[in-house]
């Protein structure tokens, strides 16, 4: 009776939830960008990490004077009749988050000491966790396994792709944010467990886990030679070491006599822009080179511009800032036909990558509609230990096409078989999705790379 009960409370608080997101105008359609159960914090975009300045005009047409009046006013009341002892710092971070939740965007946030210390942290590619993936739709606020990676805890305790996650320790998840049930329920000492209760299948059976958190050091790219010389690279996501794996992973499938390439993105949330930048200027063809990779805009209608000249990246801005600073292999370049495999997930920076594939017809995208995040963030220091992710500009395909809210459209369309999406490991063998993506692949000829290309994308 009580287990109804809790079930019960668990999907009207994600009613009450989604009906409240659309309220205040939060509603995303689909799924957010990822975030590793493993205690990673995904920085979607990170162009640049700036500081604060004190200089800034202030041209802000809120009214702090009386904000601040309001402020002191409703002090005054809650030290007169508030019952409990109230804690400082909760109080003036609330303030904070508060604020950046006013500019109604998702993406916007504010990291308290404690925060921004766990998330510089997080970069090292050390974890403790338990080895699987989640993802947070913004409108309902239920929280899905995406991937359990082989070899971990939580494939060793039977989580499976799609279970929800309804309850850690006996507590209800309904109404959380995602990083903070990673952080507070999820994470934890090493050799430690935890119970994690999910929701399973159609008839939303509850399924006990006991799962030990472990340290996990998760590759960020994995790739194998498939047959008839077919190299397969799965980027999981891009961090600030993810290109130099995918020019080793190119170079090594290279060496083994690589024939096609087909690159996966499935479920790639995003990440660092300067990465996926390099990885394209990497395996795009030498005439592409100085063409622009991808510019970016900002309110003003400024921005920056990425492309190759000499062989070197550059990061150009309209202030006339240029920077260099990103070496290119210039005596590399891909001469072998590829396809990137794309879905629903694939957001941000895998976006930029699938669309300069496409728009330089340097290879072809399978799968289903991307996730449409084309927007940049910028982690912003404040100076005393916090912290501010804030949206900054839209960035745009080499075309000119802003995917925001869109997505990107594949070349040869693909879902993946319903029976796959439940199972904790495909095989790519038994993967129609990649096993279409090399069928299409087999119709393209290096010698007609250009008219192949174009022949598949007018017959999808």
């Amino acid at each position: 009776m009580e287990n109804k009960e809790a079930k019960n409370k668990f999907w009207k608080g994600v009613l009450v939830g989604a009906l409240v997101t659309a309220f205040v105008g939060l509603i995303i359609v689909g799924v957010s960008a990822g975030i590793f159960l493993i205690g990673r914090t995904v920085i979607d975009n990170q162009v640049e990490t700036k500081q604060a300045d004190n200089s800034l005009n202030d041209d802000s047409k809120v009214d702090f004077q009386q904000i601040s009046a309001k402020l002191m006013y409703i002090e005054n009341i809650v030290n007169q009749l508030f019952l409990f002892d109230e804690d400082e710092e909760k109080i003036e971070d609330g303030i904070y988050l508060g604020m950046m939740y006013g500019l109604d965007d998702p993406y916007s946030v504010y990291y308290n000491e404690e925060d921004y210390r766990s998330l510089i942290e997080d970069t090292t590619g050390e974890y403790c966790g338990i080895g699987a993936m989640v993802q947070q739709n913004r409108t309902t606020g239920i929280m899905t396994i995406t991937k359990v990676f082989t070899g971990s805890p939580a494939l060793e305790a039977g989580m499976l792709p799609g279970d929800i996650i309804y309850m850690v320790e006996d507590e209800s998840v309904s109404g959380k944010e995602l990083d903070l049930v990673v952080k507070e329920d999820i994470r934890g000492e090493e050799g430690s467990f935890v119970n994690i209760t999910v929701l399973r299948g159609e008839n939303a059976e509850e399924v006990e886990l006991k799962v030990q958190r472990r340290q996990i050091e998760v590759p960020t790219v994995e790739y194998q030679m498939l047959e008839n010389k077919v190299g397969y690279i799965y980027v999981m996501q891009f961090d600030e070491v993810t290109a130099k794996q995918f020019k080793d992973a190119v170079d090594d499938l290279e060496k083994q006599g690589m024939e096609k390439l087909l690159v996966d993105m499935r479920n790639n949330p995003g990440g660092v822009l300067d990465t996926a930048v390099e990885m394209l200027a990497y395996i795009l063809p030498e005439d592409k080179m100085e063409g622009m990779l991808i510019y970016t805009k900002d309110k003003n209608e400024k921005g920056e511009r990425y492309y190759c000249k000499d062989g070197q990246i550059i990061k150009e801005a309209d202030s006339g800032y240029e920077d260099n600073r990103y070496p290119k292999k210039d005596d590399h370049q891909l001469t072998v036909p590829m396809a990137v495999l794309v879905n629903g997930n694939s957001a941000s920076a895998a976006e930029v990558f699938t669309g300069a594939v496409q728009d330089y017809e340097a290879g072809i995208a399978v799968g289903t509609q991307t996730f449409g995040k084309g927007i940049v963030q910028q982690l912003v220091p404040l100076g005393d230990g916090t912290a501010i992710k804030l949206t900054t500009s839209h960035y745009y395909t080499p075309s000119g096409f802003d995917l925001h809210g869109k997505g990107l459209e594949p070349d040869v369309e693909v879902d993946l078989d319903e029976e796959l999406k439940t199972k904790a490991v495909v095989e790519l063998s038994e993967d129609n999705q990649v096993q279409a993506a090399i069928e299409a692949l087999e119709k393209i000829e290096p010698e007609s790379m250009k008219t192949d290309i174009q022949r598949l994308k007018v017959s999808k």
